[in-house]
């Protein structure tokens, strides 16, 4: 078994499952078989996306990484932010999180990193590009994670190899997304 999938573990697996059902969505697509990628969750409006991205994660038993804010790795779910993933960035400090990125692909055989590109929950005039720029640095797809609460489901799409041509790739990822409604759709960036 590839090492970006975690054992079974019939409780969490029921946990994400139950989580999923309660919350009235499924899973359309899958997974690649590849041994890195990026995933990129859009359209991030609303706190509930991150209840359902852990839930999904404990469907697919995707052993992903993710970063967070430092300052919700606090006690006394620091240590279990870490073993669901969870890397805390302190962008105050100014670190170059793309390379910081870049380096743990290259450290490992096997890693998938799960990226938001508003990187807030807010409204946002354009997406990050640090997904992009982590993706081309390190020579992996990005898989686009859709959120579509109209129809209460999580669309996983095929791997996207980035060209280089930031502005057609960007246009190309944000076509993917457009169909699908977010939580808060006066907050999600469609382009332009």
């Amino acid at each position: 078994m590839s090492g970006n999938y975690l054992p079974a573990n019939p409780f969490v697996e029921w946990l994400g499952r139950s989580a999923l059902k309660l919350l009235g969505w499924r899973i359309e697509g899958k997974m690649p078989a590849l041994d890195k990628f990026v995933v990129i969750g859009a359209h991030h409006t609303s706190n509930w996306d991150f209840v359902i991205f852990i839930a999904l994660t404990f469907v697919l038993r995707l052993n992903a990484r993710w970063f967070g804010k430092h300052s919700i790795f606090i006690w006394p779910f620091a240590g279990l932010l870490r073993r669901m993933g969870g890397i805390p960035i302190q962008r105050h400090l100014r670190l170059n999180v793309v390379d910081q990125a870049i380096q743990r692909f290259s450290e490992h055989r096997e890693f998938v990193l799960v990226l938001s590109p508003e990187g807030t929950r807010k409204k946002v005039e354009r997406w990050r590009m640090g997904f992009y720029h982590i993706a081309l640095g390190a020579g992996v797809p990005i898989v686009p994670g859709a959120l579509d609460y109209r129809n209460r489901r999580v669309v996983i799409g095929p791997p996207f190899y980035p060209t280089g041509d930031m502005a057609a790739d960007l246009e190309a990822l944000l076509a993917y997304f457009r169909p699908y409604e977010p939580k808060k759709p006066q907050y999600a960036f469609h382009g332009g």
